[in-house]
């Protein structure tokens, strides 16, 4: 492990991973934080990069949900949240059988088709159409979440596939990510540690990205804060667009 700590492309690779994660944990940049795992694989297996972030991100959770206090929808919290914890559980007993490339490939496809979804609405009913909440597709989209969070830290779209239409406030739509993340990585906490993945090596380099989680968690909440919900929608829903891509790519590549 010390030879990864003194790589300096270790380093090159893993503190734009924490920086996007951190600006996505704070609410700017929506499902974008996906590439911290993608990116600290390139100097490390993929199961190790997304164990030595796990601690990160749950760091970030608390200094996102610090931030973001108060500022959440219950209901939305209430109906999805059952689901995770599901998909978590089913994420630990297949974790042996379900590979991170299948995960990728599903996540990002059903994400394409959300964003196409989406631009099909806003050309049939106009820019403020907003879906209704609905519990039963609420529970679905949340096991999705806490499955494909456990599986590859690729819970964002899953969540976003049910929140974005419904059109919170972007603040609020923030804060209660932030609750729902906080709660699915601490629970896969207990998983994690089960299958041997936090040992002193992986938990050492944990500790010394560590010092930039709360800093970049910050400045992604200061620029939630100052967009518009007419710009921070669009936007939010090109960066789906983007990492839908990246998962396909990342999963078909890994399954030739």
């Amino acid at each position: 492990m010390s030879g990864l700590l003194l790589d300096p492309w270790f380093y090159a690779a893993a503190i734009p991973a924490v920086i996007l994660v951190g600006l996505s944990k704070g609410g700017f940049g929506g499902a974008v934080g996906f590439v911290g795992v993608p990116l600290m694989a390139l100097t490390m297996p993929p199961v190790q990069a997304a164990a030595i972030l796990l601690p990160i991100l749950c760091l970030m959770d608390i200094v996102s949900v610090w931030t973001w206090w108060g500022v959440y929808d219950r209901k939305m919290l209430v109906d999805m949240m059952p689901g995770a914890v599901i998909g978590i559980g089913l994420g630990w007993l297949t974790a042996a059988l379900v590979t991170e490339e299948a995960v990728r490939l599903i996540v990002g496809a059903v994400a394409i088709i959300f964003v196409l979804r989406w631009l099909y609405l806003q050309f049939r009913h106009g820019a403020d159409h907003a879906a209704e909440p609905n519990r039963v597709a609420a529970a679905v989209w949340g096991t999705v979440a806490g499955f494909t969070s456990f599986v590859a830290h690729v819970g964002g779209p899953p969540f976003q596939v049910y929140a974005l239409p419904i059109r919170l406030d972007p603040k609020v739509l923030s804060g209660t990510a932030a609750i729902f993340f906080a709660a699915t990585n601490a629970l896969k906490l207990i998983p994690y540690f089960a299958l041997g993945q936090f040992d002193t090596a992986n938990l050492t380099a944990s500790a010394v990205l560590m010092p930039l989680a709360p800093l970049s968690t910050i400045a992604g909440a200061w620029l939630v804060r100052r967009m518009r919900p007419e710009i921070f929608y669009p936007f939010t829903y090109a960066t789906v667009a983007v990492v839908a891509v990246k998962l396909l790519w990342d999963g078909l590549a890994g399954l030739m």
